[in-house]
């Protein structure tokens, strides 16, 4: 199914009102939905003999920023025997203070088994909660950890149960450890070749 006959679908089955914008000029077309509505989109996409979309490839937490004041789920959804793609995406509002609730998407656990982690790497990253996942902890940091390293307002904390955080200026202004000494601008205390340790 083409991109169109796929919005045509959702549009019949749940009415135009489910979809909030759409863009089908973009290198990968998308259509952003209601977000207290992604569930039940969703999962007649997957179980409807037109469309199964059996396979979630990716859920991706985006943050648009403090000043946007929005951020994003993007979910890329494949069907292996028609080999049709299609990218939802649902938009909420950012907390950008400490006492704003945090956003909420309802889950897609119950639907597509890899979005159990795919969630949580979101929550975990972005801050953004998933509604009725049935372990909604972070799986990256601690669970201590505080803020959402992802976000384009996060400040990293320089301490950790009174543990100071390492931070290595090279990555921040270089790139990655293990360059070669000639690509990073700077000397550093190490060559590209080390000498074996006796």
């Amino acid at each position: 199914m083409s991109f169109e006959e796929l919005r045509d679908f959702i549009v019949v089955t749940f009415g135009a009102e489910v979809i909030v914008t759409e863009s089908a000029n973009n290198l990968q077309p998308y259509i952003v939905l209601q977000t207290e509505r992604l569930s039940e989109v969703c999962l007649t996409l997957h179980d409807h003999a037109l469309t199964y979309f059996d396979f979630l490839s990716c859920v991706t937490g985006i943050d648009n920023g403090p000043e946007a004041g929005t951020m994003e789920v993007a979910y890329n959804l494949y069907s292996i025997p028609y080999d049709h793609h299609l990218m939802l995406k649902v938009q909420v509002q950012r907390n950008n203070t400490p006492e704003q609730p945090i956003p909420q998407v309802p889950t897609v656990s119950h639907i597509w088994r890899t979005a159990d982690w795919h969630e949580r790497e979101v929550f975990d990253m972005v801050g953004i909660y998933f509604k009725d996942h049935p372990d909604m902890r972070r799986i990256l940091c601690a669970a201590d950890w505080e803020g959402h390293p992802l976000r384009k307002d996060y400040e990293l904390q320089d301490y950790y149960h009174g543990i100071k955080v390492a931070f290595d200026q090279h990555n921040e202004l270089n790139g990655f450890k293990g360059e070669p000494q000639q690509l990073v601008g700077q000397p550093t205390p190490f060559s590209d070749k080390r000498e074996k340790p006796e």
